[in-house]
């Protein structure tokens, strides 16, 4: 047996080099792994903490996508106007199918609702004989005042003396209406056309007829019917003036007329005819 002297030196052996029991190899793997673990989760959380422009980005471009999306709404806005087209269309048309209400408060003849006539001389020839009375008259050519009035000549034959039928142009539908009556031998200073008139009328005036005689009388509007009626003598030989008055029923109508008539010697037709437009004072 050799005993080791001290003076020998005794070579230190490493930890490495000393063989590790399966017990510390174990234990050595359970920390490696709990090391990656915890290191995994760190970097986890450090990516999901940390922002991200790219994912910014990428976040915003629904967002946007949904921005876009009202111009999609505005189709329905702009729309309208063409649904603004057809109640443009209907305004612009009213004025030439549908012309404006005719004032005939100036007209004599015809009445409301009663045929209309866009010749001149039928409307004057229709006054003649179915207002004022003529039978068979010889009715003159149409001369015109202006663009929308002018005067026919009526007599009860070629040889009488002259009516003067007077004639305007109302509303847009180029009727023609009569608005008066005059002769040389029967003039009316009063009333005056147009007038409102009271119950009884008072009547003044010239006249040069056959005895003198001019028969009067009051009608309202829509029919030939007199209200009222009276006789005033003028002069048989020259012209003399007459005044009288007429007692008429209430009328019905605010307007109508003032009809003065002298007849023929010959027959006792309507010789010539003054006619005014009058409105009565209800």
């Amino acid at each position: 047996m050799s005993l080791i002297t001290p003076s020998e030196p005794v070579e230190a052996v490493p930890e490495d080099a000393v063989p590790a029991s399966p017990r510390d190899r174990n234990r050595r793997w359970l920390v490696a792994a709990l090391v990656t673990v915890i290191a995994v989760i760190a970097a986890l959380v450090a990516v999901i903490a940390w922002p991200d422009d790219g994912d910014d980005t990428a976040s915003t471009e629904p967002t946007t996508t949904v921005t876009t999306a009202p111009p999609t709404t505005e189709t329905p806005t702009t729309a309208p106007p063409t649904t603004a087209a057809p109640t443009t269309a209907p305004t612009t048309a009213a004025p030439t199918t549908v012309p404006p209400a005719v004032d005939t408060t100036t007209a004599v003849f015809p009445s409301a609702g009663a045929p209309r006539y866009l010749d001149p001389v039928a409307a004057a020839r229709a006054f003649a004989v179915d207002f004022v009375g003529f039978t068979n008259p010889v009715v003159g050519p149409y001369g015109a005042g202006d663009n929308r009035s002018g005067e026919v000549v009526v007599r009860a034959k070629s040889t009488g003396p002259a009516t003067t039928v007077m004639l305007r142009r109302l509303g847009t539908d180029g009727s023609w209406w009569v608005i008066g009556a005059a002769t040389e031998n029967v003039t009316v200073t009063s009333p005056e056309a147009g007038e409102v008139i009271g119950n009884p009328l008072t009547v003044t005036g010239s006249a040069l007829a056959w005895e003198g005689n001019v028969k009067g009388e009051i009608r309202q509007d829509g029919t030939r019917a007199a209200l009222g009626t009276g006789v005033f003598t003028g002069g048989g030989d020259v012209m003399r003036p007459f005044s009288g008055s007429i007692s008429y029923t209430a009328p019905s109508q605010p307007y109508g007329a003032l009809v003065l008539v002298t007849h023929s010697a010959e027959d006792g037709r309507v010789w010539q005819a003054a006619v005014l437009r009058v409105a009565f004072d209800r």
